[in-house]
């Protein structure tokens, strides 16, 4: 007998029907929203095909199982045929899927993963190679931001990131949605205190680039080194004087003495400028 790889078909995945939003199976993706706000004890929950597709084919991350709405299995099957055999796939009418989830998913695509073992900071820079970048974020408690800046960084080879405390988790829902899944594909770890974070970075030989309006030397001007550290901070304050002080602090020049972007649009700037080459 011909096997479905011999004819040409896709081999697919054990699909397990729902048709309760109380079914314990799926308990996992019970009020999405509401349990982003109070955590899932080293899950996440991802959203969408596009990120499903960064989870299945490149994330450092264990998918734990799949949760799809019925209208979408015959458009995902290719897709869904990367899943490990392990893993369940669970398809239920988009009403039960909306029920169980508290709202309607993003394109009926859910999957929950497992955490990956966060590494030490001193860990992670030291593996990295001679020339690289990557960044660091105080204080950034915009999930949207945090997607923005994951994404960017993705798009413009940073190696990893570093957050502090008072930043919000890349792994939540909206972060990784808005970061197309660079989240789940992004190194990063945390470090509690910000200053310990510039120490760890500049221990590990890293210049150190504090962005801001504030800053004394223009991005366009600046001459990278081998291994250099992109500093951002929130909207509105801006990075602390007691970080910026400690970092070669520059600026993006504005018309009309206008000094306002948006973080994340100001780390996708910043990035492309510090890619382009050393010195």
């Amino acid at each position: 007998m011909e096997t479905p790889e011999a004819i040409g078909q896709v081999p697919m995945p054990t699909f397990i029907p729902i048709d309760d939003p109380a079914d314990p199976r799926v308990s996992g993706y019970l009020d999405v929203r509401e349990r982003d706000l109070v955590g899932r004890q080293g899950r996440f929950v991802a959203e969408g095909e596009v990120v499903l597709r960064a989870l299945l084919s490149q994330s450092r991350c264990e998918v734990e199982s799949l949760f799809v709405s019925d209208r979408r299995v015959t458009s995902l099957e290719r897709l869904l045929a990367t899943a490990p055999a392990t893993v369940p796939v669970y398809v239920a009418p988009q009403a039960v899927m909306d029920q169980t989830a508290g709202f309607p998913p993003h394109r009926g695509v859910l999957a929950l993963g497992r955490r990956p073992p966060a590494p030490s900071p001193a860990g992670l820079l030291g593996a990295l190679p001679p020339a690289a970048l990557v960044l660091a974020l105080v204080g950034i408690a915009n999930h949207d931001n945090v997607g923005g800046i994951f994404r960017n960084a993705a798009a413009f080879g940073a190696s990893a990131i570093l957050l502090d405390r008072a930043s919000c988790d890349p792994l939540y829902r909206k972060a990784i949605r808005v970061s197309v899944g660079a989240s789940l594909l992004m190194p990063f770890t945390r470090i509690d205190d910000p200053l310990e974070l510039l120490a760890v970075l500049n221990k590990a030989g890293f210049d150190l680039l504090g962005l801001s309006p504030r800053g004394r030397e223009p991005l366009a001007s600046v001459r990278r080194q081998a291994r250099a550290a992109l500093i951002l901070g929130p909207e509105g304050a801006g990075l602390p004087e007691a970080i910026l002080s400690r970092t070669r602090s520059v600026r993006i020049p504005m018309a009309n003495g206008f000094d306002s972007l948006n973080v994340a649009t100001a780390s996708g700037i910043a990035l492309y400028r510090l890619s382009q080459g050393l010195g």
